[in-house]
């Protein structure tokens, strides 16, 4: 009586468990990024909402700067613009570092990201302490300061997530199996960025 082969139905097991490990993950991944996904679109919804009820007051309000106000300063404000919208070029290398498992590649980039966005809210702060109104001057004051001060907010909470980030790339082995964290901080900060491009020209351009 010839012994029964086993091995090939051993190897067939392992390939199968195998094939549907990799897929409960990967569709685990796909779950992930939808939920970011609509998160994101949740948070649009906030924005567009802002924007929607700037456009009204601008052009219905009688009075719309504050007194003795007569136009916003562009120039620095334009040069934190580049430095933000740049960023999103330096944390998309970044991630493609990464796909490479080139670490030392990400974090140089992925570092330089997070600089760009403390430099931008730096400008802001000093921009905010030289103006002159506050957030109870009228209209203007109060929706300039929530657009831009709940915008300020978004990038904060993008740099404190790049550096959780940057600090688990230290980790042995932490992106070995999957790379969501930087994906849905990098899909975030290009969120931060268009939104910001519509504020410059909603409140800076179009004044």
């Amino acid at each position: 009586m010839q012994p029964i082969d086993t091995s090939l139905n051993t190897s067939g097991a392992a390939i199968a468990a195998s094939t549907l490990a990799h897929g409960s993950a990967h569709e685990e991944h796909d779950n992930r990024m939808f939920g970011f996904v609509v998160f994101l679109l949740s948070e649009s919804v906030i924005f567009l909402s802002f924007f929607a009820g700037y456009i009204v007051y601008k052009t219905t309000a009688l009075d719309w700067l504050p007194a003795g106000v007569t136009g916003l300063e562009i120039q620095e404000p334009a040069i934190n613009t580049v430095v933000l919208v740049s960023s999103s070029f330096t944390i998309y290398l970044a991630e493609k570092f990464l796909h490479k498992k080139n670490l030392w590649g990400f974090r140089a980039f992925w570092l330089l990201t997070i600089a760009m966005g403390s430099y931008f809210l730096y400008g802001q702060a000093v921009e905010w302490s030289g103006l002159p109104f506050g957030f109870g001057d009228g209209v203007f004051g109060g929706t300039f300061y929530l657009l831009t001060g709940f915008h300020g907010l978004h990038v904060l909470t993008g740099v404190l997530l790049q550096l959780i980030m940057l600090g688990r790339s230290f980790l042995p082995n932490n992106y070995a199996k999957g790379e969501f964290g930087v994906a849905s901080t990098s899909l975030f900060w290009h969120f931060v960025d268009v939104i910001w491009i519509v504020l410059f020209t909603l409140i800076y351009i179009w004044q």
